[in-house]
């Protein structure tokens, strides 16, 4: 029978890249991995805080790296993890922005914090 640890492999070996695993959506453990790039910025842990909250409120699945670590390891991790969305609270911050990536195709764009929920539930019926 198919098992979840037959299930865990076989994903490992069909969808990955050089970075780590890609999650497909259907089997992932969270369907976003929101990284607040400078804890220590409040104007970027506020936006990241509100997002989250957001997030969770509209019933959508989120791991919040909110690490007092570099935005480099915080990345990195984020793209051996694989969960299929990525949203970064960064700098743009200051202007109510973040920035949203598809792991698998690396595709990013900057949208307004208050749009978010909206671009995540596409991404997520797709």
């Amino acid at each position: 029978g198919i098992g979840v640890s037959r299930i865990l492999s076989a994903v490992a070996e069909v969808s990955n890249d050089e970075n780590g695993l890609i999650w497909p959506m259907a089997i992932a453990p969270y369907q976003v991995h929101m990284i607040c790039a400078n804890v220590t910025d409040d104007t970027q842990r506020t936006l990241a805080e509100q997002v989250y909250d957001d997030l969770q409120k509209a019933g959508i699945e989120v791991l919040f790296d909110d690490r007092d670590e570099r935005a480099g390891v915080k990345f990195k991790d984020a793209d051996l993890i694989g969960i299929p969305i990525q949203i970064v609270v960064g700098k743009t911050a200051v202007d109510g922005n973040v920035e949203i990536r598809d792991r698998a195709t690396k595709a990013a764009e900057t949208v307004l914090a208050s749009d978010v929920i909206a671009n995540v539930m596409a991404r997520i019926a797709l």
